[in-house]
């Protein structure tokens, strides 16, 4: 008998933290255990770190941090007999970061003597079967990007589909007790087990988007790890720091992040609908949610992502405290862009249209730009110069062509030449290939587990 034919009543879900290697409190996961888990998940990356990740196929995790992670959660998945599963392992779920994160298992399973057996989903597609969809008909955009032609998914270094909860149920019912997925929605990794032993869809997606980002969803989100137990008509959410609370207001309030409407968020299987849930403080610490709805889709979609690269970037950075600079440090960034697209122009014989440069004010509006109110003088900028190029050698020679600029350039209106001060010796900092996203569309699917291969196998000290 599969594990999707027990008749059960609830699902209690352990969510370590909000990412694989962000470190949790070990007292924290045997709370969870003493509570009952049924199953621990964890989400190993995903695109807020930029197209990088996904362009190289890299991780943005130390090895080291991974490895202490699992080592406590496969630890402690096989003493509670219960799964284990990571979504979208190497932070952008490519088939190398599924083999990187595979590999720290299987050192482990073996230096601990678990026998686990593990599955692994990987999720990258290739431009060609991509190019055949395309072609059928199957690919669509998301807002706000226009009709994908053929010479975008070639341009693509990696592809990933992002698998909802399906192949993770798959590979679960084969056998395994440690899923490693590939490219996943958040929740489809805190969902997969829950839906598998027949919990319904509402309850069972809200919960999951709640405790996706760990304790996020509490009044301290240093905490890391929380609970969610989900039944027939509902979910109750706590933290797993006794001294850290859920509130009604804190549960409710992650429906607002990462979604383009607080109360519907779309999946590959349909859209979930918090517009009528109720949230209850049960004690000070727990909260529970009664209400949500889950409309299955007419059509199964799988979301795309792909990077590819743009250009290659070198870095600069100084720091300004001039006053007199300061007063107008806007107005000295546009006599900084002009003197020194007219001097590599001058020196390096290169038109606008041959590179570009971006001008960072950190301390004034780096972070919002023009958005930002206006404020008063601040006391002191640091100043980012990032220039691309299709080449490292010309993004590298402008940079060097600003040096000068940004070391001794004055106000308009100043008499004598200021210095300011570079943060690093050579001042020119080469960043490499720079990669973009390029792919926000779907592919209809009308078998959900199609566009994912999932292998399973034993550890190797136990074949």
């Amino acid at each position: 008998m599969s594990k999707s034919d027990e008749a059960v009543d609830e699902v209690r879900i352990l969510v370590p933290s909000g990412m694989l290697g962000a470190g949790f409190d070990v007292a924290a996961i045997e709370r969870g255990l003493a509570l009952g888990a049924h199953v621990i998940a964890v989400d190993g990356g995903s695109t807020d770190s930029g197209p990088y990740y996904l362009g190289t196929g890299t991780p943005k995790t130390a090895t080291a941090a991974v490895a202490r992670d699992l080592r406590i959660l496969l630890g402690a998945a096989a003493k509670a007999h219960i799964p284990l599963i990571v979504g979208s392992c190497g932070t952008s779920g490519t088939d190398s970061g599924v083999d990187w994160v595979a590999k720290v298992v299987e050192n482990i399973l073996a230096e601990d003597g678990l026998d686990l057996t593990v599955a692994t989903i990987y999720s990258e597609q290739t431009a060609e079967d991509l190019v055949r969809h395309l072609d059928a008909g199957r690919v669509h955009p998301l807002a706000p990007m226009g009709e994908l032609r053929a010479e975008t998914l070639e341009s693509c270094t990696h592809i990933v589909g992002m698998m909802g909860h399906e192949p993770i149920v798959a590979a679960l019912q084969a056998g395994a007790d440690v899923v490693l997925a590939g490219r996943a929605t958040d929740t489809a990794v805190a969902a997969a087990y829950p839906l598998m032993m027949g919990m319904p869809a509402g309850p069972t997606w809200h919960a999951s988007k709640v405790v996706e980002c760990g304790g996020q969803c509490t009044t301290n989100p240093r905490s890391g790890s929380v609970f969610a137990t989900i039944d027939r008509t509902g979910f109750i959410i706590e933290s797993l720091d006794e001294s850290v609370s859920c509130t009604p207001h804190s549960v409710a309030a992650h429906m607002l992040y990462e979604t383009a409407n607080p109360f519907r968020m779309r999946e590959p299987a349909g859209t979930l609908d918090v517009t009528d849930a109720v949230y209850t403080a049960l004690d000070d610490r727990r909260v529970r949610v009664e209400g949500s709805r889950f409309e299955v889709a007419d059509q199964y979609t799988v979301k795309l992502e792909g990077s590819r690269i743009t250009g290659f970037e070198t870095m600069s950075f100084t720091a300004i405290r001039d006053p007199l600079i300061l007063k107008d440090i806007e107005g000295w960034a546009v006599f900084l862009r002009q003197v020194l697209t007219g001097r590599v122009t001058q020196t390096l014989g290169l038109e606008p249209a041959d590179y570009a440069f971006d001008i960072r004010l950190y301390g004034h509006n780096a972070v919002l730009g023009h958005l930002d109110p206006a404020t008063t003088p601040p006391r002191e900028v640091g100043v980012m110069l990032l220039v691309q190029a299709a080449d490292q050698a010309t993004a590298t020679a402008v940079a060097k062509v600003a040096n000068p600029l940004m070391l001794h350039l004055p106000a308009m209106d100043m008499d004598y030449l200021p210095s300011l001060a570079f943060a690093t010796s050579p001042a020119e900092v080469e960043r490499g290939a720079a990669y973009e996203f390029v792919l926000n569309h779907v592919v209809d699917s009308d078998v959900p587990t199609s566009m994912f291969r999932t292998s399973i196998r034993k550890a190797a000290a136990h074949v």
